[in-house]
């Protein structure tokens, strides 16, 4: 199965400061058919304005993997971390037991990033962060393991769920194989280009919903980049 859900189909709305797109139901956007997939919970598409951003607030039992696309965003917690994400490399935050945290663009120009929440497999938990680079060049026509809570990816930055979350990069005309199996589902979103999923057609920054099928295709129509969630 292969759902298509177009980028203007998406929940969401323009705040000012933040221009948010949720994929799936969040804040005032509420749609029963788009509460989560599988275990993964909120998918949002947010740009926000220079010197400008999230004021802190707390959570807990989510994993939070930030997937920045363009500038940098700055996060400060109740744990005393601190850290500066910039385009193309990704944070992940462990709410756990509960922790209060700020992401805020201190930059001069817009920064536009993905949000991916993903329930984890146990609660209580202590709460944690972490962040780190992935080079680009690494994930040229391939898949590379960004956050994962799956044994073997012990290069990914850990998550608390039976999860992976993968980045990749396509040259226009391009192909990847990707195996996902009957017994999981996943969500995928191209960043920039245009790509088909088995020959199904996909804009940028469309959703595609994706379950009941052992490996999947995905072939770059233009030069594309691919946020992929992997999820029980």
């Amino acid at each position: 199965m292969i759902e298509v859900r177009p980028f203007n189909s998406l929940g969401g709305g323009k705040h000012g400061w933040l221009d948010a797109k949720h994929h799936f139901s969040f804040a005032d956007y509420r749609d029963p058919s788009r509460v989560h997939w599988g275990a993964l919970r909120v998918w949002n598409d947010d740009a926000i304005a220079p010197h400008t951003g999230f004021a802190p607030h707390p959570h807990n039992d989510m994993e939070i993997i930030t997937y920045v696309r363009s500038g940098a965003i700055t996060h400060r917690d109740s744990l005393g971390n601190e850290g500066r994400t910039e385009a193309g490399d990704v944070q992940v935050m462990s709410a756990g037991t509960g922790i209060v945290h700020s992401e805020k663009n201190e930059e001069d120009v817009e920064t536009t990033l993905f949000q991916i929440w993903i329930i984890p497999d146990k609660q209580g938990e202590k709460p944690s962060w972490g962040a780190r680079p992935f080079p680009k060049g690494d994930r040229t026509g391939r898949f590379v393991t960004l956050a994962s809570g799956i044994e073997g990816d012990e290069d990914a930055l850990p998550i608390r769920a039976n999860a992976r979350v993968l980045g990749a990069t396509l040259n226009a005309g391009e192909s990847v194989d990707q195996p996902i199996g009957r017994d999981r589902k996943a969500y995928l979103v191209p960043t920039r280009g245009r790509i088909e999923v088995n020959g199904v057609p996909v804009n940028p920054r469309d959703g595609v919903a994706i379950a009941d099928l052992d490996t999947i295709t995905i072939t770059a129509s233009d030069e594309a980049e691919i946020v992929l969630v992997d999820v029980a």
